[in-house]
C-alpha cells in the first residue's frame, strides 16, 4: 500500500548515523543522499524511507503513530535496540515477545533523536 514515508529531523547528520546503524543491523541501506535528505530501502532497489533536513521546523507525529520496519530474524531485533541505544536513541520497549500481539510478534520499540517512534519486528516462528 505505500510507496514511502518521509519524517523531517532536525540535524540531518546525526539522523542519518543514527538511521544508517538501526537499518543496517536489519539489511537495509542507504539507497540515495544529497545535502538534505537520505533515502533509505534494499540494496539496488527504491527508497522507501526518507529522512529529511527540517532544522528547527523537525516535529515527530503526535500520539499513536509508530514505524515498524521488517527484521530478517529474532538477532537483527537485539541488534537494532543495541545500535538505537548506542546512536542516541531511547527504548521504548525492550527486545522481546509481545503475545498481545501473536504467539510470534517478537519486537523492539525505541525513540529516534528526533522522538520518531520506530519499532523492529519478526512476526514468524523461531527455532
Amino acid at each position: 500500500m505505500l510507496h514511502h514515508v518521509s519524517l523531517g529531523v532536525s540535524d540531518l547528520e546525526r539522523a542519518a548515523a543514527f538511521y544508517d546503524a538501526v537499518l543496517g543491523v536489519l539489511g537495509y541501506v542507504r539507497v540515495w543522499s544529497d545535502a538534505t535528505a537520505v533515502g533509505y530501502g534494499q540494496v539496488a532497489g527504491e527508497d522507501r524511507l526518507a529522512i529529511k533536513a527540517r532544522g528547527a521546523d523537525a516535529a515527530p507525529p503526535g500520539a499513536g503513530f509508530h514505524l515498524a520496519f521488517a527484521a530478517p530474524d529474532r538477532a537483527a531485533v537485539l541488534k537494532f535496540h543495541a545500535a538505537a541505544l548506542g546512536h542516541g536513541g531511547r527504548c521504548n520497549g525492550a527486545p522481546g515477545l509481545r503475545p498481545e500481539y501473536g504467539p510470534n510478534y517478537y519486537a523492539a520499540f525505541v525513540v529516534d533523536p528526533d522522538g520518531h517512534r520506530i519499532e523492529a519486528v519478526i512476526n514468524a516462528r523461531q527455532p
